[in-house]
C-alpha cells in the first residue's frame, strides 16, 4: 500500500493543537486529542511531534505570529513621529480585539513555559525579538520594560475579564517612555 502525500498535514497537526488547547485547555493537549482534532492517525502526531512539548513548541511558534502580524501591519515604529506608547497601545487594542483563543492561548503557553522548559527559548525569544523592535525607538532597557509592561497589561485583561482601556495603557506606557510621574 502505498503512503498518502501530505504535505499540509503537520500544520493541520499545529492548527489542531491549537483548537484543543483553545477549547481544552492544556490539559487537554494529548497526542491522541490532537490526532482526532486533525483527523489524521495518532501515528501522524507523534511522526511530526515526538513529545508534546514539542508540539507545544510549534503551536506557540504560531501563536506568536499572530501578535506579530499586527505589529508589522501598523509599521508605526518605523516613523518617529508617530507616539511611542500610543502606537504600542493600540497593538494591545488590536490584538485583545481579535480572537480570544489565539491570545488566551499564547498566553496559556508562556505560562506554561514556567513548568516545561522547552517552552522557555521560544518565550523568551519572542520578548527579545519584541524588544528589539521597540528598541529601535527607544533605548534597550526602556524597550525591556514596555515588554513587560505590555505583557501584565494583557495579562490583567485576560485574567480579570474587565475590558482593555487604550487610553489607560497608552498613559501608563507613555510613564516608562518618558520616565515621568504622575501629573509631571
Amino acid at each position: 500500500m502505498a503512503r498518502r502525500y501530505d504535505p499540509e498535514r503537520r500544520q493541520r497537526i499545529i492548527d489542531a493543537a491549537i483548537r484543543v488547547v483553545g477549547s481544552k485547555g492544556l490539559a487537554g493537549l494529548t497526542h491522541r486529542s490532537v490526532a482526532a482534532e486533525a483527523d489524521v492517525p495518532l501515528g501522524s502526531t507523534t511522526y511530526h511531534f515526538a513529545t508534546l512539548d514539542e508540539l507545544m513548541v510549534a503551536a506557540l511558534r504560531q501563536a506568536n505570529e499572530g501578535f506579530a502580524k499586527v505589529v508589522a501591519a501598523r509599521g508605526g515604529l518605523t516613523d518617529p513621529s508617530v507616539d511611542l506608547a500610543g502606537e504600542l497601545a493600540g497593538w494591545m487594542g488590536e490584538w485583545l480585539a481579535g480572537d480570544r483563543t489565539g491570545v488566551e492561548l499564547e498566553c496559556e503557553l508562556y505560562l506554561a513555559a514556567l513548568r516545561r522548559p522547552a517552552l522557555r527559548p521560544v518565550a523568551a525569544e519572542w520578548a527579545a525579538e519584541l524588544a528589539e523592535l521597540i528598541g529601535r525607538r527607544t533605548d534597550p532597557v526602556t524597550a525591556r520594560a514596555l515588554v513587560a509592561l505590555m505583557d501584565g497589561i494583557c495579562l490583567q485583561v485576560l485574567l480579570t475579564g474587565t475590558p482593555y482601556e487604550e487610553e489607560y495603557a497608552r498613559d501608563i506606557l507613555d510613564r516608562v517612555v518618558t520616565g515621568a510621574a504622575p501629573g509631571t
